[in-house]
């Protein structure tokens, strides 16, 4: 298997879901109540884990709000229910802020499990054959990076000058094995394991269903922009929480547990320096 460094798609509404995270801490009658949100799954447990320990090292008392879907979050955060959260990458905060006219920002990217190649059917990618399905998301972000992923495997090239955030099948100069591509809901990917011969699927989602990601036949080469970062309103991105949140991120404390508990998460850029 071939490991290299490592988006979610808009899930159902759900109900919310509130974590007290307190814990033994220093903080004490003077802490500083604060609330972070987060999707329900790892992120969620990075921050229980990884995070919440050196916030209350510092003297917060943090509440996990956990939601399960890609549209409260934001928007609980921007209200000011939610002070910051985890759960989204670079391109779909960006693209969700503009569409809803909110002023969020990312403070940094954090360990993030990425997308993989999955299958039953053959033990590596030099085993496949001719005209075999491969299914993958149908939606834009999460199909173009299932694109680039086929073809740093070198199952398929692409024509000059694309973009690789929206690149599509339309793009393709050269499918090797012609391939055919069955496009469907990235949370409906994980029951295709088994059912097509190979399968694209998100990270968050692989998780979900209990996929090990060390198993995938191969990882994508995740770019910063779609690894999740925390998240906070634009006002502020300076302030003293702000401050503490990458302090904590940044500290060899949370790379420790990255390590031991979040295993096969494709580190960001800065963590690799």
């Amino acid at each position: 298997m071939k490991k290299t460094n490592w988006v979610w798609s808009v899930a159902t509404l759900g109900a919310l879901v509130t974590l007290s995270a307190c814990g033994d801490s220093n903080a004490g009658e003077d802490s500083q109540e604060i609330s972070f949100g987060a999707t329900a799954g790892p992120y969620s447990d990075m921050l229980t884990k990884a995070i919440v320990p050196g916030l209350e090292e510092k003297g917060y008392s943090v509440t996990i709000n956990e939601y399960q879907d890609y549209i409260i979050p934001n928007r609980e955060l921007a209200n000011g229910t939610d002070d910051a959260n985890l759960f989204q990458h670079q391109v779909y905060l960006d693209a969700f802020a503009e569409n809803n006219d909110l002023d969020l920002a990312s403070l940094l990217t954090v360990p993030t499990a990425p997308m993989g190649i999955y299958s039953e059917a053959y033990q590596t990618l030099d085993d496949i054959e001719e005209g075999i399905e491969v299914a993958i998301p149908n939606d834009p972000t999460n199909g173009a990076r299932a694109f680039l992923m086929l073809e740093d495997a070198g199952l398929i090239t692409f024509k000059d000058e694309i973009d690789p955030l929206t690149v599509s099948i339309q793009d393709i100069d050269e499918n090797k094995h012609n391939l055919q591509f069955v496009e469907l809901e990235a949370a409906q990917l994980p029951r295709e394991v088994g059912q097509k011969p190979l399968t694209a699927v998100p990270g968050n989602f692989a998780l979900s269903a209990g996929l090990d990601l060390t198993t995938a036949l191969e990882l994508e080469n995740m770019a910063d922009q779609y690894r999740n970062v925390v998240a906070v309103r634009s006002e502020d991105v300076d302030g003293q929480l702000a401050q503490d949140i990458q302090a904590v991120i940044e500290s060899e404390e949370f790379e420790a547990v990255i390590d031991e508990e979040f295993e096969g998460f494709g580190k960001p850029d800065w963590m690799e320096q």
